[in-house]
């Protein structure tokens, strides 16, 4: 196949978020209630602004900007998370959000159970997850934590298993938001392999880090966000330069 040929599984036309934020907070009932006859204000806050790109199958996409600058919602109306204010998303294939990793989890019940749980969700099956299990456990190096509740789980160990379950999913398109930065650097090593694998499969990966060198050392292509806007998409090196040089304005 060409490289006219390559098929688009992301296409992105136009796309904006919006949210309304108020102006102030009401967190309980009684709050509501006393001042229900006051009315709330808001404000509107532009995520993402006339947005449009497009993704090649096989590509290895690092998307870089500072906080705030909308790589996550990004991610997340990608994912179906979000719904677009403005614009269109097309998407052609499975996706695998690694997005906010161990939010899905069960407190209440044990690691062992919440594999089950989840691995099932991502619609494995009981032969599937039989056969991983032991894999699962080795990654995220929890064997001696199996029968813990995950509610006394670190963040950390919460995120290693939550990335070694989800590794699992047979997907096109990976969405992974700062994945990289969970654990040591032993575990970090493995992620890498994991990225290492896909990438070699030919699946279509978008990730989001603070890590340059990752961008540089994994990518094909970069994207950066600057106050929601694309201002740049090209080759890592250089888009991550780019990136650097905005930094110190």
């Amino acid at each position: 196949m060409t490289k006219k040929q390559m098929p688009t599984p992301i296409h992105i036309q136009n796309l904006s978020k919006t949210f309304k934020l108020p102006h102030e907070r009401r967190d309980t009932l009684k709050e509501n209630l006393l001042k229900i006859a006051k009315k709330r204000t808001y404000e509107q806050f532009h995520a993402l602004k006339n947005v449009s790109l497009n993704i090649q199958k096989g590509d290895f996409v690092g998307i870089v900007g500072r906080n705030g600058s909308g790589k996550t919602t990004l991610l997340k109306l990608i994912a179906g998370i979000y719904r677009p204010s403005e614009g269109s998303i097309k998407v052609d294939g499975k996706i695998a959000p690694f997005l906010e990793l161990g939010i899905g989890f069960q407190p209440e019940l044990t690691a062992r159970e919440n594999i089950v749980v989840n691995a099932t969700l991502l619609g494995l099956t009981r032969a599937q997850i039989k056969e991983k299990f032991d894999e699962i456990v080795a990654f995220a190096e929890i064997e001696n934590f199996l029968d813990l509740k995950i509610k006394n789980f670190s963040s950390g160990m919460k995120a290693r298993l939550a990335f070694a379950i989800a590794k699992e999913s047979d997907a096109d398109i990976y969405l992974c938001d700062e994945v990289l930065a969970v654990g040591d650097e032993g575990f970090q090593k493995k992620c890498m392999a994991v990225f290492e694998k896909w990438k070699k499969e030919g699946k279509t990966i978008l990730l989001v880090t603070h890590n340059s060198e990752q961008i540089r050392d994994l990518c094909t292509k970069a994207f950066f966000l600057e106050q929601g806007k694309l201002v740049a998409a090209g080759a890592p090196a250089e888009i991550v330069d780019q990136y650097h040089q905005s930094l110190s304005l």
